[in-house]
């Protein structure tokens, strides 16, 4: 295993999306070296062979740098779209009427009326309502509902082309968060083995408890993302919590989100969900559009370097890029970008220091033992690691709630768990076999370890956290403070 320099080793995680650009000869691998810690596979497009091929491929490169690489399944959802036009795309002018109808063919579509992909859009609008089209780039008021026919005034106009998403501002639309389409994706989910699974549009809890209903026992060790996306999940704090509660992790996925509770409003949402997040022990992707120039430039703007940067700050696990890797010019500068961004984010003070729980009481040993090691890590002078023996990747999440400038290294035989831990803030995953390992040896071994990937030297002082009895989820009950001595820095030949 190459030796890790964590003056280098970034804290918060990438996660980048495969497609066409990064199936180019070379470039999934380059990906990889320049720090890709998850990659997603959006079910959105393409195939279950494609996602099969690139997963195994992911397993194959990260086994060869020897890397712990997540991979991330992203369902599709509802298809809120309308249909197509008979020539392509429209131009719709301000002030003029235009029909969404439900009825009509699919490639009929003109300057007058288009048909609608998503058929109960007409029980879902009153005259009145405000509907977002493409992103938000054009705007219709409801004037009236006929039938199945939504009649609306033009208010933003620009052009309309085939398949453009519909959002309801404010929220409403009634659509279930699980399709058909879904459904079968999810079974593709589960025979490949991704590690983490991501819901689109969840409403409420109930959305993340049917997907892990669905997951069944065959799909018990996939981690469900959901990805916040609608007004109704953030209307009010039971509802978030609820969603957040209910999942591994979280996504503040600000494409959808944003066009339905409006731009001004999603700068706070984004903080909430990411403090949330953290406080209820849940990891948080903050995703959309943070580096998009960098799908035709090599370079990004001034705003998305600060964007990123502020992801950082407010505590995110996780950065995503979607086009910018699946489709884009420059896929591997993208996420070179993206990791200088986050190291000089992180060299501030602040993303360094933390008051999480400091007021709470706690419930569990486990989460006792994890808090209080990242206290005492990060106030006593010549500690380098906390290092935590773990079945379950657990520990070092919950440590990982904790902002600290020293890695968290998750230690742990089950390599589900090893790649699982990929995703949280600071955490360095390393794969430790202690079924050869008598209990007395597991100490050393550890230390052997961090000196072995150049976490530690001989002088350093590390907490170290673990379980009476290995391999036994949640029982981790002691911490203890070792020094590295030139025994442990001269490794054992057992």
């Amino acid at each position: 295993m190459n030796a890790l320099h964590f003056s280098s080793i970034r804290r918060t995680k990438i996660v980048a999306t495969l497609g066409p650009a990064s199936d180019r000869e070379g470039v999934l691998e380059a990906m990889l070296k320049a720090g890709v810690d998850v990659v997603r596979l959006n079910f959105s497009h393409g195939t279950a062979d494609d996602h099969r091929r690139r997963l195994t491929e992911v397993r194959e490169i990260a086994a060869n740098l020897g890397r712990s690489v997540a991979v991330l399944g992203d369902l599709q959802g509802p298809k809120i779209r309308i249909a197509r036009f008979r020539d392509g795309a429209v131009v719709l002018k301000e002030g003029q009427p235009f029909i969404l109808d439900m009825e009509l063919d699919g490639d009929a579509g003109d300057v007058h009326h288009v048909g609608c992909d998503y058929k109960t859009l007409s029980q879902d609008v009153t005259a009145g309502d405000r509907l977002l089209l493409d992103d938000g780039r054009l705007v219709l008021d409801v004037a009236r509902v006929e039938g199945q026919q939504v009649h609306t005034i033009v208010v933003v106009g620009g052009k309309l082309s085939n398949h453009k998403g519909i959002n309801k501002q404010g929220g409403g639309l009634s659509a279930p968060a699980l399709t058909e389409k879904d459904k079968v994706d999810l079974k593709t989910a589960v025979e490949i083995g991704v590690d983490y699974l991501a819901i689109s549009f969840p409403r409420h809890a109930d959305d993340m408890l049917e997907a892990r209903r669905l997951l069944g026992e065959e799909g018990k060790e996939i981690g469900l993302v959901a990805k916040v996306e609608r007004a109704e999940a953030v209307a009010d704090d039971a509802t978030l919590d609820g969603i957040i509660e209910a999942s591994e992790a979280v996504m503040v996925a600000r494409g959808d989100l944003g066009v339905e509770i409006g731009d001004a409003k999603l700068v706070g949402v984004q903080k909430r969900m990411i403090k949330r997040a953290r406080s209820l022990n849940r990891a948080v992707i903050t995703a959309t559009q943070m580096m998009e120039s960098m799908i035709s430039a090599p370079l990004p703007t001034r705003a998305e370097v600060f964007d990123v940067a502020n992801a950082v700050l407010d505590g995110s696990d996780a950065v995503m890029l979607s086009a910018e890797t699946a489709a884009g010019d420059y896929p591997l500068e993208t996420v070179e970008a993206m990791s200088r961004v986050c190291l000089g984010a992180e060299r501030e003070k602040s993303a360094q220091e933390s008051g999480h729980r400091i007021h709470e009481g706690f419930t569990r040993p486990d989460e006792t033992i994890a808090l209080s090691a990242m206290y005492a890590a990060n106030h006593m002078t010549g500690v380098t690691a906390i290092a935590c023996m773990t079945s379950s990747g657990y520990t070092p999440l919950i440590a990982s709630r904790i902002s600290s400038g020293l890695p968290i290294v998750g230690l742990a035989h089950n390599p589900i768990a090893q790649r699982r831990m990929a995703l949280y803030r600071g955490v360095v995953s390393l794969p430790f076999d202690t079924s050869e390992m008598t209990a007395s040896e597991l100490n050393g071994r550890a230390l052997e370890m961090l000196v072995k990937t150049g976490i530690s030297k001989a002088g350093d002082h590390v907490i170290l956290t673990r379980g009476d009895h290995m391999n036994a989820h949640g029982g981790t009950n002691t911490m203890k403070v070792m020094e590295i001595t030139d025994q442990y820095a001269e490794p054992s030949q057992g």
